[in-house]
């Protein structure tokens, strides 16, 4: 399927996808962050990742039509680099954030992407958005930034600064991570534009294991044992990662950056969910009308696209 023939809502579907994997994902690599401290749980997305991307490649090439070739030029190889070296420096913080805060609260703040994730698409790729999608983001940003500054600190005595430093960088992160992932599979040329967006996201992945697993090697071998040892939990946080990491991909394939990362707040609604399933944490009255006020502002774009 070429993208002249693909629906122009598809996009859409995929992100809602990716978010909802992703919130599972985050989810589960939290609690493996008090068993495999921070860096070791940021490894399990990419380590057990890898494999699941490359089975979703190999099926994809098992029934696609023969693509046209792709362009492995410097390109693709600078943007694939920025986006897998960043996002592990942006998972890294956001795992640290959610221990600070509730799980909702932190991934608020990372959510603080949009706004930067338009200003650097626009600036390094030339994606140009319209007023109402401008709005839509700005809206949900400020939903995003009600959220971080309402409700108390996850623990008794502790600063919000710490935990919203951490949440926001990694908001930063991910936007250029995004553009970096966005710019990859733009690079790449050809069709299908599903076939660019999972061969992105195995050299993505492979560079990023390659890279984690020599830093843990040399640094902290134990870490890289206690990984392995987690397999279950590890594999099914590997198997949510690659299939979120893969919609995404295809997301950006198929849209800028910033209009993705802005449906993309849909996943504060089901962390938000998760929350009160999984660590019985509740929402103040401040985080909540953020809450309504990002789903305001997806609902603005959605209706403008």
């Amino acid at each position: 399927m070429k993208l002249a023939d693909v629906p122009p809502w598809l996009w859409i579907v995929f992100t809602c996808i990716a978010a909802l994997s992703q919130t599972f994902r985050n989810a589960m690599q939290r609690s493996l962050t008090s068993r495999l401290g921070t860096v070791g749980a940021t490894h399990v997305r990419f380590l057990f990742g890898l494999p699941f991307a490359c089975l979703f490649i190999a099926l994809m090439l098992a029934v696609v039509e023969r693509p046209r070739a792709l362009q492995f030029g410097a390109t693709f190889w600078g943007w694939v680099v920025t986006g897998g070296l960043t996002q592990i420096v942006a998972t890294a913080l956001m795992l640290a954030a959610m221990q600070l805060r509730s799980f909702t609260v932190a991934t608020a703040y990372v959510k603080s992407e949009p706004v930067l994730v338009a200003i650097m698409g626009f600036v390094f790729l030339g994606d140009a958005i319209g007023v109402v999608a401008v709005l839509a983001i700005v809206i949900a940003t400020v939903g995003v930034v009600l959220m971080s500054v309402s409700g108390a600190p996850a623990q008794a005595g502790e600063s919000r600064l710490k935990p919203a430093l951490f949440g926001i960088s990694a908001g930063a992160v991910f936007a250029l991570s995004a553009v970096g992932f966005r710019g990859a599979v733009v690079a790449l040329g050809g069709d299908p534009f599903y076939l660019r967006a999972a061969v992105a996201l195995v050299i993505g992945l492979t560079i990023q294991s390659v890279v984690l697993s020599g830093w843990l090697l040399a640094r902290s071998p134990g870490t890289l044992a206690e990984i392995f040892k987690a397999w279950r939990p590890s594999m099914t946080a590997g198997a949510l990662g690659s299939f979120a990491s893969l919609c995404w991909f295809i997301a950006f394939a198929l849209q800028t950056a910033a209009l993705v990362r802005t449906v993309a707040l849909v996943e504060i609604l089901f962390a938000q969910a998760i929350s009160r399933k999984l660590f019985a944490q509740r929402s103040s009255l401040g985080e909540t009308v953020g809450i309504l006020l990002v789903v305001a502002g997806v609902a603005v774009l959605l209706l403008a696209v």
